[in-house]
């Protein structure tokens, strides 16, 4: 089990250690905080954790993301049509320590800027992250962010694409820290499948400048394309698909639903 004392990064490194010792990847699975409501939001958590997450991404919302599809943007847009803060979704995230595996905050870089880079690095922190993913943070512009983690051990995770120079993957390597985000495929979340060929070089290609743990995410959506990934990578990312089952009918089936995937995709990643 992993220590909730533990920081961030160690975590982290924990969960995928854990992973590899049991000769699978670690299963990363997002979700965003209070949707469809704060109680369902919780039970999809523990569902998701329940049936096999390693690491959770807990989604804060912003009213304009660049990365995300249709799927999670109506979902964040349904918790900001609800008033829900960012100190409320702040507080429930602090309501999930007694999930044994890392959380980290996916967001934007608006909201840590707005809110003070000391200041959201101290929310996080207490309110138990083990880390932030900031995907519109290049990493060149990383450093007031990137003191503030670090005084409160928390792990900042960076996004790199098959477009990404060979100059730029070792930007983000050096500055990222719990794992580097290689995104599946160009464009946002949820839309279209994973670009094996493409990804798998990409997965290599940043292995050349780094030994974080490499995983993917952007395209996969069900057990095969887990497996899929999980062949090369340290690490599977599924957001929308889970999004899906937690929004999709009524909300008292939602965990059911939540836990059903999960399941699926830890098989598939255990198989891969």
């Amino acid at each position: 089990m992993i220590g909730s004392d533990a920081a961030g990064p160690t975590a982290i490194q924990a969960a995928f250690d854990r992973a590899k010792a049991e000769d699978r990847a670690a299963l990363v699975i997002y979700l965003t905080a209070t949707y469809p409501d704060t109680a369902t939001s919780r039970a999809c958590m523990e569902a998701a954790v329940d049936a096999g997450a390693d690491v959770i991404e807990v989604g804060i919302p912003f009213s304009d993301p660049m990365m995300d599809g249709p799927t999670i943007q109506a979902a964040n847009q349904h918790v900001l049509d609800a008033g829900r803060s960012v100190s409320e979704q702040l507080a429930f995230v602090a309501d999930l320590a007694h999930l044994d595996v890392p959380r980290l905050a996916m967001t934007y870089v608006t909201i840590a800027d707005m809110r003070g880079y000391a200041r959201f690095a101290d929310e996080c922190a207490d309110a138990g992250l083990s880390g932030v993913i900031l995907p519109d943070l290049p990493a060149a512009e990383a450093g007031p962010w990137l003191a503030e983690a670090e005084r409160r051990e928390l792990a900042t995770v960076f996004l790199a694409s098959s477009v990404s120079t060979d100059e730029r993957l070792a930007a983000i390597a050096q500055v990222s820290s719990g794992w580097v985000y290689a995104a599946g495929l160009l464009g946002v979340t949820g839309v279209r499948s994973i670009s094996g060929d493409v990804t798998r070089d990409l997965v290599a290609r940043i292995r050349q400048h780094t030994d974080l743990p490499v995983a993917v995410g952007i395209g996969v959506k069900d057990r095969a394309s887990a497996a899929e990934v999980a062949r090369y990578a340290d690490g599977v990312i599924v957001g929308s698909a889970v999004i899906r089952a937690a929004g999709e009918r009524d909300p008292d089936g939602a965990p059911d639903r939540v836990h059903a995937l999960v399941s699926e995709l830890r098989a598939g990643v255990a198989s891969g």
